[in-house]
Order: C-alpha cells, then sequence, then structure tokens
C-alpha cells in the first residue's frame, strides 16, 4: 500500500514602498498597501478560492479518503484578514471537515532558525496561537521556511514538542536512498522526517502546462500510471508544493483545476494507494533509517542549498544587519515596531536580492517589486536603517541615545500639538466662513 501526502504551502509577504534615503528619519510606514491589497485579491480569486472549493467537494465524495495538508504563513493569514476574510472562511470550513492538517512554520515566514533559537520558539508560538484560534487546531508537524531542514533544526523542533518535520528529498543528501519512505532526524531519533519527491512534485507545479514538455499533456490517468510504476516496496508518496500552482503558477486555462479534480478518483480507484495527512504517515509509518543533513538544505534552485537568500554579500549583510538589533528588540515593548520587525524578517525580502539569474531566473522574479537585486538591497537597507533609530530611540543603551530618545519625544509631542492647533484653526475657519 502507497499512500499519498498532499501539502500545499500558503504564502504571500508584506511588500515594501519604494523606500527612499531621504524618508530615513522622516517617514516610518514601510508597506505598499495596493500592490499588497491588489496581488492577495488576485491571487485569491485566481488561485486559493477555487482550489479549496475543489478540495471541499472532493472531501464530501470520497468520504475521508481524501486528505491534504497546508502551512499558512502567519503574515498571510493576517493579509488575508485584512483584504480577503472569505479566505479565511474558506480554510475554515476545510479544516471543520476533520480531514485538512495545518502545519506549524515561524509565523512571517523568517530564517530566524538559522540565527537564534529563541526568537525562533517564539515566532513559532505566535504562528501556532493563531492556526489554534482560527482553525481549533493545534500543531504536531512542522515545516520551516521554505523547507529549510539540518540535522541541528530537526533536533530543536523535536524538543519543542513536534513529531514530524517536512523538507526536501535533495539528492546529495538522499544519495541512493528514496525520498518515498518515512526517515527521522539523526540526532533525536524521536523527530519523523518526511522527504517531499521533487520530480513528481515538479511535474505540477512547474511542468504541468509547458507545452515543449515531453509528457505534455499530464492527465490524472498518466499521472496515476507513474506512482503505480514507483518501487513495488514505496510507503509514502510525498508531493508537496505551493498552494499557488493551481490557478496562478499554472492556470485555469492549462487543465490544473480539471487535473486536481480528478487524480484523487483515479488515484482511489487503484487498491494500493490512499491518502494521509503528515500526522498520519508519522504515526502510521515507521522510519526505515536516520536522514544525516550535516548542512542546511531547502527546497530552492537546483542547489537545494541556502543560496537564494544568503548567497551573495548583499543578502549576507542585510541578514546578519537586520539580526544584529535582536537584543534591543527583546526589551521593546513598542507594538508597531514590534510588528514591523515581525514583516522585516520575512525570507522574501532576501530571495529579491538574489542575484542567481540563470537557470533558476525565472523563479526569483516571481511577483517581484524590483528592478534588480541591487535596488531590493538598497531599499531594504533604508527600512533598516530607519527602524534601528526608531529601535534606538525606543531602547536607549547610553547617554548618546538617551538624548536622541528623549529629543525625539519632544519632537513627537511638538508635533502632535501643532497638528491639534492646526485642526482647531481650520474648525474656527470653517465656522467663521459659514456665518459670513
Amino acid at each position: 500500500m502507497k499512500t499519498i501526502c498532499l501539502y500545499f504551502q500558503v504564502h504571500q509577504p508584506f511588500r515594501f514602498r519604494r523606500y527612499r534615503f531621504f524618508d530615513i528619519g522622516n517617514d516610518h510606514y514601510y508597506y505598499d498597501d495596493y500592490s499588497n491589497e491588489s496581488i492577495l485579491k488576485k491571487v485569491c480569486e485566481k488561485s486559493y478560492l477555487p482550489t479549496n472549493e475543489i478540495l471541499l467537494k472532493l472531501i464530501h465524495e470520497n468520504k475521508g479518503k481524501f486528505k491534504v495538508a497546508f502551512s499558512l504563513s502567519g503574515v498571510a493569514m493576517k493579509q488575508f484578514q485584512l483584504y480577503a476574510p472569505e479566505v479565511i472562511e474558506s480554510f475554515q470550513k476545510l479544516a471543520a471537515t476533520g480531514q485538512v492538517e495545518f502545519l506549524a512554520e515561524t509565523y512571517c515566514h523568517s530564517l530566524v532558525a538559522l540565527k537564534d533559537k529563541k526568537e525562533f520558539a517564539r515566532q513559532v508560538k505566535m504562528h501556532d496561537d493563531v492556526i489554534k484560534e482560527l482553525f481549533n487546531q493545534q500543531p504536531s508537524v512542522f515545516r520551516n521556511t521554505e523547507l529549510i531542514y539540518s540535522d541541528e533544526m530537526g533536533s530543536m523542533v523535536s524538543k519543542m514538542g513536534y513529531k514530524a518535520m517536512l523538507t526536501e528529498g535533495a539528492k546529495h543528501v538522499l544519495g541512493w536512498k528514496s525520498p518515498n519512505y518515512l526517515y527521522c532526524n539523526s540526532i533525536n531519533p524521536k523527530l519523523k522526517v518526511l522527504l517531499k519527491n521533487f520530480v513528481l512534485s515538479d511535474d505540477i507545479a512547474f511542468r504541468f502546462g509547458n507545452r515543449d514538455w515531453s509528457e505534455w499533456p499530464l492527465t490524472p490517468q498518466k499521472y496515476t500510471q507513474w506512482l503505480k510504476n514507483i518501487e513495488p516496496n514505496a510507503e509514502v508518496i510525498n508531493l508537496f508544493m505551493d498552494y499557488e500552482t493551481f490557478g496562478e503558477h499554472q492556470w485555469k486555462e492549462t487543465g490544473i483545476f480539471d487535473f486536481l479534480e480528478g487524480l484523487p478518483k483515479e488515484l482511489l480507484k487503484e487498491p494500493g494507494f490512499s491518502f494521509s495527512t503528515p500526522s498520519e504517515v508519522a504515526d502510521h509509518l515507521q522510519p526505515v533509517s536516520s536522514i544525516s543533513v550535516p548542512y542546511p538544505i531547502s527546497w530552492a534552485d537546483e542547489e537545494r542549498d541556502l543560496t537564494a537568500w544568503l548567497g551573495n554579500e548583499m543578502q549576507q549583510e542585510a541578514f546578519d544587519k537586520l539580526y544584529a538589533l535582536l537584543p534591543k528588540m527583546e526589551k521593546c515593548d513598542d507594538p508597531t515596531l514590534n510588528d514591523d520587525w515581525i514583516y522585516l524578517q520575512t525570507s522574501d525580502h532576501f530571495y529579491y536580492m538574489c542575484t542567481k539569474y540563470f537557470s533558476d531566473g525565472a523563479v526569483h522574479a516571481y511577483f517581484n517589486p524590483y528592478e534588480s537585486p541591487y535596488q531590493a538591497f538598497i531599499n531594504y537597507m533604508n527600512i533598516l536603517s530607519d527602524f534601528s533609530l526608531r529601535l534606538n530611540a525606543a531602547v536607549p543603551e547610553n547617554s548618546e541615545e538617551e538624548s536622541i530618545s528623549h529629543l525625539t519625544h519632544i519632537l513627537k509631542e511638538k508635533e502632535e500639538m501643532i497638528a491639534k492647533l492646526e485642526a482647531r484653526v481650520n474648525k474656527l475657519r470653517t465656522k467663521k466662513k459659514k456665518k459670513q
């Protein structure tokens, strides 16, 4: 018996507006509200809502035999609440079926696991709390940002109480081994590890609509036959992909929705197939061995490493300067600063700075608001500079910073007083005009 584990990633970042050098110290609002709202609504209409509708229909039709899992980033859920609450409602309908599992991740889809255990744990708890509030589930399986994983990270996640973790079935890690089995962490074997079958996943996520692909068109019948042809002893086939695959990366016109609707029906006709959530895979299968990942891997690009986010000097400088602020942030109780801190950590900002333009260039261009990686870097560093000034004012550490903080407070009070007086003057002028 082979079980299919379907997992979808749902994430949209808060994109920053063009923030210039002369804005530093003068304007503390960083977000491109128009782009964030318009992009989110477009993706919801083309992808999330119609796909959720199909999945709900499949769950009801197959009476407990069809199951899926989602990882929804906290920043995506926040945008749903702001711009598209009907998407939250559609996910809640899926959750109510009992056939959908919601996974844990960092709230802001960050790379913090590479930097600080305490901040990592805080962000994961933030995310768990939102999942509990919105979907009444307590996640037991963890999916790190961009499927980033190493032995040390897996051990850290296990100590936090999760029973399984998802990652990429990278060739250089697996060697002769197959991704179609359950593995465990090499440091702490209590943590089960599910490995993505990236060939079969990418056939849907990246190649489905490519008419130059030798296997086009891909039908549910053909794909089912491929799964039947996998080694007889295979136990689990992990198909992990971005949710935007349906309707956004692969447009409706490619037939992707028809494929999604037809695939479970074809697979469930076969006696040797079932669907399972990640937690069910972890509960029902035994690991065949540990998997050794001494250095972090991810889903991205040919290398399956971290170079998409930290592969050049710009990315590394931005990353290091961001987390150099962590000691001060731990003392900060300003809610606006804390929100900005969370959104500054989203991995997309570093992804936009990537200079890998060859085989992977098209992937890095997706919804990228910048004309070049250098523009992305300059914009981010301008925002980070302003954020640092605000943080220094809120959490001064020496007499100079205390003086700056005091003066900033005085200026803010004066600006507020001027604004009140101007409003009062305008009100009096309006009254005078009415009397005349």
